[in-house]
């Protein structure tokens, strides 16, 4: 193992164009350890490809949404000065896009939508390997799916951990010594080396994984944005940076809607306490946020640390007079749930009632709880239910939440004129969470914020 290797991950908009690659290269060349790059596509390329993954059903014409990704890749690769050296493994590599899209649109399958899929991160690392040698630093490309392995579950691959473990030691470690390695993000493979994809944002849990594999020292997630903040910004203008925060508090943000970071990319650093830096690479200067086990030791810490927002949540109500002091009904719809790959947020219960919130993780409308499922609910028992759509959930993120006197009574004051559908508090001493209406979603953020963070912030609460 490399003790002082650090990896650095780069999201889509810092590889958008030459100009914002270009700022990248400056940012690892403040890093001597960075050894590891590791890039997302550029942006607005993974939504045009996920189109062609839906043309099937759509019926869309995929040729302009092809010009549109070629137009993309192109203006990157047209102001490359080395372009020689890629230039027609580039135009190789969209043939053989072109040919999967019209494939996939006549003959849709899982595995041939994830092949598809791979090729935003696979042109953003071959074109940011060549901006970095054409600006000195000495880089190579290696291809994320013959480091990470993965089960066949395409779409939402489960990375197999020990298999990845081995592949970073033989194949990566050895060429960090002699130059820096750039790889993709959101890729891996199976054992028969069949392309997957880790789901949306997978990127970042890319990042972590090497690291994890590698025992890096450090874990750097470069983003548009310098650090996290009390709350998103573009909700709330006068939110403010936070320059630490402990593993436990970001992963309840991660968790419940900050988009800053994915919500796995934590758990690798976790298992090994490798620090994790988040910070903008438009703004490497400014102070970014990390991320470690434990707070440094500092007098009123606040006990609220930030607040986030996860939109498109369902809540599921079930009715039923069977659940009244009998055991196992619970245990019956869980299963149901469980069947169909459905995970399950928040659940509150009362004698005959129990209701619970499922997220619709790529935002679209989608219906999760299909006519099908929705019967095999109802087969339980005497059973009526109710869906509610267009709900967001919200968190108060920070330490000793259960343990801390006057939280509660401050967020109900807060929030009196607004309609709260459901609260789940003292499942964790890191998060106070509830459910609101999409309508008021932005009031409620902004009210919190103001009461947490603009007001009592000083009284250290």
């Amino acid at each position: 193992m490399t003790s002082n290797l650090w990896v650095a991950k780069f999201g889509g908009t810092s590889v958008a164009t030459y100009e914002a690659m270009k700022r990248c290269v400056s940012v690892i060349a403040q890093y001597p350890d960075v050894r590891v790059v590791v890039v997302s596509a550029p942006a607005g390329v993974t939504d045009l490809l996920v189109k062609l993954t839906q043309a099937h059903q759509s019926g869309v014409d995929i040729a302009p949404i092809l010009e549109q990704i070629q137009n993309k890749i192109n203006a990157i690769l047209n102001t490359v000065h080395l372009v020689a050296q890629i230039k027609h493994e580039i135009e190789s590599m969209f043939s053989s896009l072109e040919k999967i899209a019209y494939s996939l649109k006549a003959n849709y399958s899982r595995e041939h939508a994830d092949e598809l899929l791979s090729y935003g991160e696979r042109f953003s690392a071959r074109l940011f390997s060549c901006v970095m040698n054409e600006q000195g630093l000495k880089a190579a490309h290696v291809d994320a799916r013959s480091l990470i392995k993965t089960n066949d579950f395409f779409g939402k691959a489960e990375v197999l951990i020990k298999e990845t473990a081995e592949q970073v030691k033989f194949k990566l470690l050895p060429l960090c010594k002699q130059q820096i390695v750039i790889t993709e993000g959101f890729i891996g493979s199976t054992k028969e080396s069949v392309t997957t994809t880790l789901g949306r944002g997978g990127s970042d849990y890319s990042a972590a994984l090497l690291a994890e594999a590698a025992g890096a020292h450090a874990l750097q997630i470069w983003t548009d944005v310098p650090g996290i903040y009390t709350v998103d910004p573009r909700l709330v203008e006068v939110a403010r940076p936070i320059d630490h925060m402990s593993f436990t508090e970001a992963a309840e943000l991660a968790q419940f809607g900050a988009k800053v970071l994915h919500p796995a990319t934590l758990w690798p650093a976790i298992r090994q306490n490798i620090p994790v830096f988040v910070g903008s690479s438009m703004n490497a200067k400014a102070q970014g946020t990390w991320i470690r086990a434990t707070l440094p030791a500092q007098e009123n810490t606040p006990h609220i640390r930030a607040i986030s927002l996860r939109r498109h949540q369902s809540l599921l109500t079930i009715h039923s007079l069977e659940m009244l002091h009998t055991h196992g009904f619970l245990a019956n719809i869980f299963t149901i749930l469980a069947k169909h790959e459905l995970s399950v947020d928040i659940v509150t219960t009362s004698e005959v009632n129990v209701a619970l919130t499922l997220n619709h993780p790529s935002g679209g409308s989608s219906e999760l709880l299909t006519p099908d499922i929705l019967a095999e609910l109802k087969s339980i028992g005497n059973v009526s239910l109710k869906v509610d759509h267009d709900l967001c959930l919200i968190a108060l993120v920070g330490n000793q939440l259960d343990t801390t006197s006057g939280i509660s009574g401050k967020v109900f004051q807060c929030l009196a004129k607004f309609n709260i559908r459901l609260i789940c508090h003292g499942a964790s001493s890191s998060n106070l969470c509830f459910l609101v209406s999409e309508k008021d979603a932005h009031a409620v953020v902004r009210a919190l914020h103001s009461e947490f963070f603009e007001v009592a912030c000083h009284r250290g609460i």
